[in-house]
């Protein structure tokens, strides 16, 4: 395809480091899974890294441990402020653990959480806010911060979107009391499945350790604060604490995500030149609504709503893009209060609508960023557009 929506990024490094696990005849989690963590919570300034096998089964993990914290755990039938632009999975662990979600409309801009309505959306049963932020752009996290710590709330940072991305010079997914992020085929870096949860919380942090794995105490050292050491070394090896599961990730993933960190920034580099060219093209034009940059976005992918106001058929577009080889898709999961899983949460909208997401939804696209120079068909991208516009 001319300009696809998602491209490889592993170069003879990450083939070799593959190869290294694979002659070393051990593959599940061990010595490079550890350092692996070490130095992407480095890499962030951030004390504790809990690689997964995904960065759904990161969120599933970071909701969990919210639910067996010592003190003030999360509940069922507890409030979550959630953005109604985002992934499924950002979701479905909430719902999963009984918590209700109460859905709060994007900014059209910046296709991130309306901040403004943070206040209403509180209610006297609020606990914890989800932060996501939108395709590399930044949600306005220091006021999510803010908000949840002047009420007493959980923050929980869904980062898989925008790793590298940056606010006031501190990173995306270092803001929340525990943030996650991916490491899919097609996200900033690829260890071909595979997540992790960032925290300075250390209980936090052996509670996602735990819950990684079975719920056992293996994992974890003697003077944890999530369980006391029996005395028996041989039943305490396989001791059960919390009711966890198998997400744990493979020696292979992790012996990749170590090559693929050393080049992160340089991937943002070429990520973010490709941005400026798509804003010099796209910023000016009234068709077209692109997203608001706030912070510095690490640029995953272009959004394109087609403006309501000038009623550009969005089927002739996506018809055009076709015909030009062209890759495009919904912008992240569209309004997920749209989608027929819905009818199993309990929820409530703020406000009652959500007039921006479903403009997001009917009238939106994105198409890829890559980490590398896509001059030529960001170009190409602005000539059809303009064409089919018309």
């Amino acid at each position: 395809m001319f300009y696809e929506l998602a491209a490889p990024t592993w170069g003879p490094e990450e083939e070799a480091a593959a190869k290294s696990v694979i002659d070393s005849g051990f593959y599940t989690m061990g010595a490079h899974v550890k350092a692996f963590e070490e130095e992407f919570a480095a890499y962030h300034g951030m004390k504790h890294g809990i690689m997964v096998n995904s960065g759904s089964s990161a969120n599933l993990i970071a909701v969990a441990a919210l639910a067996y914290k010592a003190d003030k755990p999360l509940q069922r039938g507890d409030e979550v402020i959630v953005p109604v632009i985002s992934w499924a999975t950002t979701y479905h662990p909430l719902q999963q653990y009984g918590l209700k979600l109460r859905f709060v409309d994007v900014d059209l801009q910046t296709l991130n959480i309306d901040v403004a309505q943070l206040e209403k959306a509180l209610t006297p049963k609020t606990r914890a806010i989800v932060a996501v932020s939108i395709l590399g752009n930044p949600a306005a996290l220091d006021v999510m911060r803010e908000f949840a710590d002047r009420h007493g709330l959980y923050l929980l940072e869904d980062n898989c979107e925008s790793m590298d991305a940056e606010l006031n010079g501190k990173k995306a997914g270092t803001f929340g009391h525990l943030n996650t992020f991916s490491f899919f085929f097609s996200h900033h870096i690829s260890t071909m499945e595979g997540g992790i949860i960032l925290t300075d919380d250390t209980e936090l942090a052996h509670l996602c350790r735990s819950l990684r794995a079975h719920g056992w105490t293996r994992d974890l050292p003697a003077d944890s604060p999530v369980f006391q050491k029996k005395g028996n070394d041989f039943f305490e090896a396989y001791r059960f604490v919390l009711p966890g599961y198998n997400v744990r990730p493979l020696e292979i993933e992790a012996a990749i995500g170590r090559e693929q960190i050393k080049k992160l920034p340089g991937f943002t580099a070429q990520r973010r030149k490709n941005l400026a060219l798509f804003q010099q093209l796209f910023g000016a034009d009234d068709r077209f609504i692109i997203q608001k940059e706030n912070g510095k976005s690490s640029a995953f992918s272009f959004t394109i709503i087609l403006n309501p106001a000038k009623k550009i058929d969005r089927n002739k577009v996506f018809a055009a893009l076709k015909d030009a080889d062209i890759g495009y898709r919904i912008i992240t999961g569209g309004n997920f209060l749209r989608h027929d899983v819905i009818k199993h949460y309990d929820y409530d909208v703020v406000g009652g609508a959500v007039p921006n997401a479903d403009t997001a939804h009917d009238h939106g696209f994105f198409v890829g960023n890559h980490p590398f120079d896509l001059t030529a068909q960001i170009t190409r991208l602005r000539e059809v557009l303009d064409q089919a516009c018309r």
